[in-house]
Formats: structure tokens, C-alpha cells, sequence
């Protein structure tokens, strides 16, 4: 599970959860926006982009894979940041330890949203910071047979038709 928290001005305004990713993207016209990437407090990158998605291994077969994300293998304890349409070919998804803490700083853009597992809409707006890490609980899933993880890939992806 991923927690987001949104500052503004230093106070926490939208603290919530997602079970497979958190993404920052902009409303209904496409117009990209810029902000500033940092890593356990250590600045790594400005993405100019029309979105961003972090997501668990979990939700990398979503929306991050039609974003040219990777597949994580569920049970990897980490997580993926993935540019939706960056400005630049250089901006590429990277896996992180679940045990980092990802900041995202609103530098330019209007209308952009975070939402969570596509269902909690919130605006943010420039300036503001998301931090996203780890949560502090895990969602259990009950199995109720062996599962062929590779199988379900082949089926849903259609690899070897």
C-alpha cells in the first residue's frame, strides 16, 4: 500500500492510501506541467510531463504499463515511478525501494490532480508537495487456489499468440 500526503505551506492538507498507484495528472486539456522530483530529500530530476504515476507492484500492470511502465513481479517490495509523456526521451520509469520516500513539487501547471487507485480526485496546486512512501499496513489478498502468475500474464497480454 502507498500513502500520498499533500502539503501546502507546510501543512498537511489530503493525507490517503492506494492499493496499486498514485498519479498526478492534468484535467480534460492535455498541456503539461513541471515539477521538481526528490528522493529521501535528495533532488533527482524536474519532469516537464503530462502526468506522473507511482504505483505498487500490484498496480504496475495498469495504468503504468500502458504508460511504457514495467511489469513488477507482486511481491517485490518496492515500487515504480513512471512519466506519463515526458517533454524528454530521457525521463524513464525507475524502480524504487519501498523503503524511499518520493517528493513531488508542483513548479508550473494548472489543473492538476492527484488521484488515488482512480477513484479520490484532489487538486493540487503549484508549490505544493506530495510525498508518497510506503504505508504502514499491507492489504492481504486470500488465494483460494495456486495461481500461475506467468500463465495470467500470457492469457491478459496475449504473449505467444
Amino acid at each position: 500500500m502507498l500513502l500520498a500526503d499533500v502539503y501546502r505551506d507546510g501543512k498537511m492538507v489530503i493525507q490517503n492510501n492506494a492499493l496499486n498507484d498514485v498519479v498526478l495528472n492534468k484535467s480534460a486539456l492535455s498541456r503539461m506541467f513541471e515539477l521538481d522530483i526528490l528522493i529521501n530529500s535528495q533532488y533527482v530530476t524536474t519532469f516537464r510531463v503530462d502526468g506522473l504515476i507511482v504505483s505498487t507492484p500490484t498496480g504496475s500492470t495498469g495504468h503504468s504499463l500502458s504508460a511504457g511502465g514495467p511489469i513488477m513481479y507482486p511481491t517485490l517490495e518496492s515500487f515504480l515511478m513512471t512519466p506519463i509523456c515526458p517533454h524528454t526521451l530521457t525521463s524513464r520509469p525507475i524502480v524504487l525501494p519501498d523503503t524511499f520516500i518520493l517528493e513531488a513539487i508542483i513548479k508550473y501547471g494548472e489543473d492538476v490532480y492527484l488521484t488515488l487507485d482512480g477513484q479520490e480526485g484532489f487538486t493540487v496546486k503549484v508549490k505544493d508537495e506530495v510525498r508518497i512512501r510506503k504505508a504502514d499496513y499491507k492489504t492481504k489478498f486470500l488465494v483460494l487456489h495456486d495461481r500461475d502468475y506467468f500463465k495470467i500474464l500470457r492469457t491478459k497480454l496475449k504473449w505467444g499468440e
